[in-house]
């Protein structure tokens, strides 16, 4: 019986068309000869925001790579170098075979690449002698990306050997191939002050498309003013105007030529090395020379009117989705949303994973910064198969799918779902191409984390206070109980209760109440610290609880001295008052977290008594 080859790709960003491109020919390969893809993938950097990166990047600790035999690094991809060089150094450590994009910088993996630094200065060297280009900035990659480092290098090895000069400290902006480093290098010049350059050099084309349209939108003309140049051939770049001058290499045919090396490697035959793929320099509109661009008229035609209509109905896909997400109470009304995406996107195979506790823990540590991976078991509330949805209750995070795939030739996305840094878990979408072609992608897998957060907030965070009811309160205080009884650790339990709620409710209103225990739990909320836990388990009934055999002492002086600060702007015609009681102990494991409560709501009891016979 033939082997069925499993392969473990890494790419951040497939909505760009550089990573697009090579994951088409990767996949026209491995559906030729029957190769399972599984694509771990994220959005990382979209947003510009590091605390959503970090769930972003969660994705890259789920794989377990020894269920794989070989594996694809599109590293170059990645602009967070941490998070590239801990996936290479997994990779590395799995000793799977292995090929690695655009880098010969480790022994242990074949790679596939261009000669960025050749095609680059060649492509300066025409500006310089063909345009006579003199002043130039120069818009960058990634400072530690090997493609971007060996193309800037080229760019000021070629003015240098021409005799010009370049001011690092003015001229050069630091991007990270993402479209929006082209505004923001347009906008931080224009805010210089500079005199205009003879010429804008960019590390890829969708910097240079951005910088282009920035330019000509505050009145620059490209070429008359300034030349504009690329790197890529994108299909946007062919079709821009003016066309974009730039370099054009394979990508199609180098990401089948990654996968056919791979392919042969794990079938145990040699291969080189490197392989080095042809590249050559597009001289285009933007620099100022004339093409003949009537053969990419029915090209151009025929993708627009696919793009047109993949955003129109996007669009109309994603508002039906977030219409529908926004009402959902539970997951199986999520999930009944997910699958009207699912069919209008004709997606036939479709698992969302969450980590098992995914309803239950609200203030959960990103898996980042625990610096562990996913939680051994997950959960499948929603798999769609070949137009059948069953779910799975529970599976093993290391199996990766919640059903074992049998078949071969699989195409599937691994992609994260998660709130900030709260790691919610993942889906994989299988046999489609959606999550490579839709620019909405990143946005619907968004509103689906965005949709099951709420979901979560819902079963554990008190409707009127907005902190722990008290199911949220006994999951996530049990964790510090159980930390305290294996450590054999003092544990601190405090009991707050209002005082003279009922008067209020009975002179002023019920409303009125409700304002006093939403103003109590504000002060308990200040009291604690970011580790300590503290939530509503009554009407007017509070519970903390902190580690530590001094935490009780320092939250009591904390609350009464911020219910002091509130009285005094407290514009109502009662003061707010609450006793406070608690106990310090160090739990057992005879004791029970119920237990300790009762004894701590008994001293508050006492602290109530003690007040009311001093009025």
């Amino acid at each position: 019986m033939k082997k069925i080859f499993n392969v473990a790709a890494f790419v951040c960003g497939m909505d760009e068309e550089y990573p697009y491109q090579i994951i088409r020919g990767i996949n026209d390969y491995a559906k030729e000869h029957a190769i399972n893809i599984s694509y771990f993938a994220s959005f990382g950097g979209a947003v510009e925001n590091n605390t959503f990166d970090d769930g972003e990047y969660s994705i890259y600790k789920l794989p377990n790579l020894a269920m794989f035999d070989g594996a694809i690094l599109m590293t170059n991809t990645f602009s967070n170098s941490t998070i590239r060089n801990t996936i290479i150094d997994s990779v590395k450590a799995s000793g799977i075979p292995s090929v690695i994009f655009e880098t010969k910088d480790y022994e242990e993996f074949y790679d596939v690449s261009i000669d960025n630094y050749a095609v680059m200065k060649k492509l300066v060297e025409h500006l310089i002698k063909v345009h006579g280009a003199k002043t130039f900035n120069f818009i960058a990659g990634p400072e530690e990306n090997p493609e971007a480092k060996a193309r800037y290098q080229a760019f000021r090895d070629a003015l240098s050997e021409n005799g010009l000069d370049f001011d690092e400290d003015k001229r050069l902006y630091k991007g990270f191939f993402r479209s929006y480093d082209g505004i923001h290098a347009i906008e931080e010049f224009f805010d210089s002050g500079l005199s205009l350059p003879d010429a804008f050099v960019c590390a890829n084309d969708s910097m240079a498309l951005t910088a282009m349209n920035k330019l000509q939108s505050n009145g620059v003309k490209v070429p008359d003013d300034v030349i504009i140049t690329g790197f890529d051939n994108i299909f946007n770049a062919r079709q821009s105007f003016p066309v974009l001058t730039t370099i054009k290499r394979p990508l199609f045919a180098s990401g089948v030529k990654a996968c056919e090396v791979l392919y042969s490697l794990m079938k145990g035959e040699e291969q080189p090395r490197s392989t080095l793929m042809d590249a050559e320099p597009v001289y285009a509109e933007s620099c100022g020379c004339q093409i003949n661009n009537e053969e990419n008229n029915l090209e151009f035609r025929k993708e627009i009117s696919i793009k047109i209509e993949r955003t129109y109905t996007g669009i109309h896909m994603l508002n039906k989705l977030i219409a529908a997400l926004a009402v959902s109470k539970n997951i199986e009304e999520c999930s009944n949303a997910i699958l009207e995406l699912l069919e209008a996107i004709e997606c036939r195979d479709f698992s969302l994973c969450l980590v098992s506790d995914w309803e239950k823990t609200y203030n959960t540590i990103s898996i980042d910064k625990k610096g562990d991976n996913y939680p051994e078991a997950m959960t499948a509330p929603l798999i769609w198969d070949h137009g059948e949805k069953h779910s799975v209750r529970s599976f093993p995070s290391k199996q990766l799918r919640p059903e074992i795939q049998m078949s071969s030739g699989n195409i599937s996305y691994y992609i994260p779902l998660h709130f900030g840094p709260r790691i919610l878990g993942y889906y994989i979408m299988s046999n489609t191409d959606f999550p490579i072609y839709s620019k909405h992608c990143h946005t619907i897998t968004m509103c689906i984390g965005n949709a099951i957060e709420s979901i979560s907030k819902l079963n554990v965070l008190d409707s009127l206070c907005g902190i722990y009811n008290r199911n949220g309160f006994n999951i996530n205080a049990g964790y510090i109980f159980e930390e305290c009884v294996k450590a054999k650790a003092p544990i601190s339990v405090i009991f707050i209760d209002v005082d003279g709620l009922k008067v209020i409710n009975d002179t002023y209103g019920h409303k009125e109440g409700d304002t006093t225990i939403i103003a109590i739990s504000r002060i308990i909320e200040m009291a604690c610290g970011q580790i300590d836990v503290c939530g509503r388990i009554g009407g007017d009934e509070f519970v903390v609880v902190g580690r530590g055999d001094e935490f009780a002492e320092i939250f009591e002086k904390r609350f009464y001295t911020e219910l002091k600060k509130k009285n005094e702007n407290f514009d109502r015609p009662y003061e707010l008052d609450a006793s406070v009681g608690y106990i310090i102990t160090v739990p057992e494991e005879s004791d029970s977290l119920i237990e300790l409560i009762q004894q701590a709501d008994a001293e508050m009891y006492k602290v109530k008594k003690t007040k009311k016979n001093h009025r």
